[in-house]
């Protein structure tokens, strides 16, 4: 990784999993990284790791729920009082296949948290990024974007009949859509990509379903998966490496499962530029975010 020194950073969802590596990795290259984190004594605990493995680190906490809109902008309101400019912005906080809920503005909760949330955070920040000499947005998505399909028509749906993970892929669906339309939106001012970890070991996977289903997801993470610290690996490639370019897509080399950072595969669904159009001006519509490039 090149050293990171002069750059500000902030990454979300970092007080755990892939969100801690990325960010204790950034540190440790010199980056200054703010960590939005939602719970205030998990993110307490997560930097006093990385101040402890870290030289010197320059990390400060940001209080924020991406599951809550007005949490968004007192968050992005915050930054825009610690910093002059943000050269990166990692999407990566999610939540994985819980059951229904909704977040505080109303939202099916895995739509509103992980591309709802990030819509919100990255538009209020855009006056920020546009400051930076060479700003990066990296949203971190997930290879269960191939069972995601936009409902267009009923994103908010009702408890009954409720599929917790077609709706996780769509949300990891919307991540990729998003991503791309931003490249194509900022016209060159912003680099965005993004990535996934692969089969990575980490809390999404806890409490994920029956305790048969439980049983064998565990035994997965101690056999097939790879570390949270190497599942960071694609995001910390798509946020440092001078050769990426917009709108491209890192996951492991081995069957997008483990291994090292490559370019990866997406669905031509997760490619739809008339998809990716609308969802972001429905994503305007809901969150009253608009961007202004």
């Amino acid at each position: 990784m090149p050293d990171q020194s002069g750059r500000t950073v902030l990454v979300t969802g970092a007080n755990s999993g892939l969100g801690f590596h990325t960010t204790m990795e950034l540190a440790r290259k010199g980056a200054r990284v703010l960590m939005a984190c939602r719970n205030p004594a998990k993110a307490d605990v997560a930097l006093g790791l990385i101040r402890a493995q870290v030289t010197n680190p320059t990390v400060e906490l940001v209080a924020m729920d991406l599951a809550s809109l007005d949490s968004v902008e007192r968050a992005a309101e915050d930054v825009a009082g610690r910093v002059e400019h943000l050269d990166l912005l990692v999407n990566n906080a999610g939540i994985m296949a819980v059951p229904h809920g909704r977040t505080a503005d109303g939202f099916e909760l895995q739509l509103g948290t992980n591309h709802l949330g990030h819509f919100a955070l990255t538009g209020r920040l855009l006056p920020l990024l546009l400051k930076a000499d060479e700003p990066r947005v990296i949203t971190v998505s997930s290879g269960a974007h191939v069972i995601g399909k936009m409902a267009f028509d009923d994103l908010s749906p009702a408890e009954n009949g409720y599929q917790r993970w077609r709706r996780y892929g769509q949300s990891k669906l919307a991540n990729l859509l998003f991503a791309g339309e931003l490249q194509r939106r900022a016209g060159g001012r912003i680099l965005s990509a993004s990535a996934h970890p692969g089969y990575a070991a980490t809390h999404l996977q806890e409490g994920q379903g029956q305790a048969a289903f439980q049983v064998l997801m565990n035994i997965g993470n101690k056999i097939l998966a790879q570390s949270d610290a190497q599942g960071a690996w694609p995001q910390l490639y798509a946020a440092t490496m001078p050769d990426v370019i917009g709108d491209s897509y890192y996951g492991p080399h081995l069957m997008s499962l483990r291994g090292h950072p490559v370019p990866t595969w997406r669905t031509p669904a997760a490619r739809d530029e008339p998809t990716a159009q609308q969802l972001w001006d429905i994503s305007e519509e809901l969150t009253k975010v608009v961007y202004d490039f």
